[in-house]
């Protein structure tokens, strides 16, 4: 198979992290319109996230917020958002980077987003740990959401995504649940010469 110079995964991601660039921007501006609220899925040790060490501790890998009725200041930003959110009573801060989103869902219309991200980690003397995120390669396009899918609860942790060359180890999702999708390669459609 061809190599792809062009990295068409890495722009259709990006195209798809400015619908939620555009989205959190309107919210902004005009407030959530209708029944409309989002859950935000993010890595929070990628470069740029600030949120508190209490935060950090708890999530110390992602995490998944609400923007639905007790959020105040989201600001947006070509680069990321920052919204104030109240965790157990406490008002926190956080500054998320849209390339740091792995997850992007609206239960009011079914409408989901999902983004491979893995955490390239730093080599040598000096590892300080994460460094940047980057997409991982892929053939398929980011997951819309289909009529059928179910809501998702808010995803606490995330096991570490296999290293090029690594098969990932049968039976392990990261939701736990049964997924009962499957991927199927265009190139299983195509005809053999």
């Amino acid at each position: 198979m061809p190599q792809d110079m062009i990295r068409y995964d890495i722009l259709a991601q990006e195209a798809l992290r400015g619908v939620i660039r555009k989205v959190l921007g309107e919210v902004a501006k005009a407030g959530l319109p209708g029944n409309h609220h989002f859950f935000v899925t993010f890595l929070t040790g990628a470069p740029g996230v600030r949120i508190s060490t209490r935060l950090h501790e708890k999530y110390p890998e992602q995490m998944t917020i609400v923007l639905q009725h007790q959020f105040w200041d989201l600001q947006v930003t070509d680069m990321l958002f920052e919204v104030g959110l109240s965790f157990g009573d406490v008002p926190e801060r956080l500054v998320v980077p849209f390339s740091a989103i792995r997850g992007f869902y609206d239960p009011s219309v079914n409408f989901e987003l999902e983004f491979d991200v893995e955490v390239e980690e730093t080599v040598g003397d000096n590892d300080q740990g994460i460094t940047s995120i980057a997409p991982v390669p892929q053939t398929d396009k980011p997951k819309l959401a289909t009529p059928s899918a179910k809501p998702k609860p808010p995803v606490k942790t995330v096991k570490k995504p296999a290293k090029a060359g690594e098969k990932p180890e049968a039976g392990t999702e990261e939701s736990g649940d049964k997924s009962t999708a499957s991927v199927v390669s265009l190139d299983s459609f195509r005809k053999k010469k």
